[in-house]
């Protein structure tokens, strides 16, 4: 029994051939779209990828791109076979076209699917990669003067003052690295010295922060050294005050701001996707519909669309047999119990038996 059948006249069928063939333009557009937004971020990502490390972050975008362009090629031949199939005649040229054309549709529309859903799961392999690509930023943020780190300083500053953001996952990251670089460091200093031999590691280490984690917001000069010492500033108490400087780090700020671009791609993509379903169904219907009336022969009659000729169960069934009967016809059986009629021949006196000679007479 077929599924959702429905009857159409020739009327309606040239409606729907007309309508189809204006969705489908409207698919190339939403191609484009897919295709643009893909672009949108691959670009953002690739403004800042010197804080983050390199993985499979891209895939998304490679995919959205390479799924628009796809999609304005398939809409495009998809308007062109609506426009054509409201003339019974034309349709002819396309009759074995369309279900290859339908199918292929399908697994493309499912292919979308997967970009849309791809977006809400990369938030992990996000922060992973924005966790390690600025961890070594801010590690090399002193190296000025080091060809391939020189920008460094540069690129976590205009990070840190655009996203109002301090550090990998707070202030207290810089605590932990030595972010002045040597060349500016008075070694004649006592202060100095003792700073750089009271670490294991001989590194200069203070509880201060970069300018760019300052808060041009706030009321009170910016405080960017001994954050953490009270008795270093008047009227301050770390603990209790509201610091001046960005309390936000970069990583979640990062995060924050792909998430967001991401979600909204994402919805993007699965609206597009609903609507490709949409003008799929209704390909099959017209492709049905004019199958069925070169069936009968009146042009001019009724004919019945659906979408699946036998039931869910059915079909399922009858591919599930195909894709197990693939390649058994090219196979030879290696079983010894098994003969083939065409090998093997046991006589070669072609059936015939108790065959009389006759024999020569000898010379007298």
């Amino acid at each position: 029994m077929a599924v959702l059948k429905v009857k159409f006249t020739k009327t309606r069928r040239d409606k729907l051939a007309q309508i189809l063939w204006i969705l489908n333009w409207v698919s190339v557009v939403s191609g484009i779209i897919l295709f643009s937004l893909g672009l949108f971020l691959k670009i953002e990502i690739k403004k800042r990828n010197e804080v983050m490390a390199k993985g499979d972050i891209n895939s998304v975008p490679n995919m959205l791109i390479s799924v628009g362009v796809i999609a304005c090629i398939i809409n495009f031949l998809g308007g062109k076979i609506c426009y054509d199939c409201s003339d019974a005649n034309k349709f002819s040229r396309w009759k074995l076209v369309m279900l290859p054309y339908i199918v292929c549709t399908f697994c493309f529309t499912f292919s979308i699917l997967v970009g849309a859903l791809m977006c809400y799961t990369m938030r992990n392999e996000l922060e992973e990669s924005l966790y390690l690509g600025l961890r070594d930023a801010i590690k090399f943020y002193k190296d000025t003067d080091i060809p391939g780190r020189c920008f460094l300083k540069k690129t976590v500053d205009l990070l840190q003052i655009g996203f109002r953001c301090c550090g990998n996952n707070g202030f207290r990251d810089w605590f932990e690295i030595q972010w002045v670089s040597r060349r500016y460091l008075n070694m004649a200093s006592k202060e100095v010295l003792d700073r750089l031999k009271s670490n294991i590691d001989g590194k200069f280490l203070v509880d201060g922060v970069p300018f760019s984690c300052c808060n041009p917001s706030s009321p009170r000069p910016c405080i960017q050294y001994q954050l953490t010492n009270n008795s270093a500033h008047y009227n301050y108490d770390f603990l209790t005050e509201e610091l001046n400087i960005w309390m936000k780090g970069c990583r979640e700020a990062l995060l924050d701001y792909y998430t967001g671009i991401m979600r909204s791609i994402g919805i993007a993509a699965l609206l597009i996707w609903l609507f490709e379903i949409s003008v799929l169904i209704g390909v099959r219907y017209l492709q049905t519909a004019m199958k069925n009336v070169l069936l009968l022969g009146d042009l001019e009659g009724e004919s019945d669309g659906w979408l699946l000729e036998n039931s869910f169960v059915e079909t399922a069934k009858y591919n599930i047999n195909i894709i197990k009967n693939l390649g058994k016809a090219n196979q030879i059986s290696t079983v010894s119990s098994m003969t083939d009629p065409n090998i093997d021949v046991q006589n070669t006196d072609c059936g015939k038996t108790n065959v009389t000679t006759k024999s020569i007479p000898a010379a007298r």
